[in-house]
């Protein structure tokens, strides 16, 4: 099973950003993709594979919320 987070871009340097997902941050690599800090973005096993709107991205993780919340 493939799992994809979306993250909040917090600053890009060359083709890494720097991504929170929820209070954690890790390093991204963003060569697939045109982002901006402020933006946010899918990831997958540490690459950014799409961008979505923030509305779409907290949607998202409510959804992930409640399926957690159920295990």
């Amino acid at each position: 099973m493939c799992l994809a987070i979306p993250g909040k871009v917090l600053s890009i340097g060359g083709k890494t950003a720097e991504v929170d997902f929820g209070g954690i941050t890790r390093e991204v690599n963003i060569s697939l993709v045109d982002t901006r800090p402020g933006e946010w973005v899918v990831v997958h096993a540490g690459f950014a594979i799409q961008v979505m709107d923030e509305q779409e991205a907290t949607e998202t993780l409510k959804l992930w919320e409640e399926l957690l919340s159920q295990t």
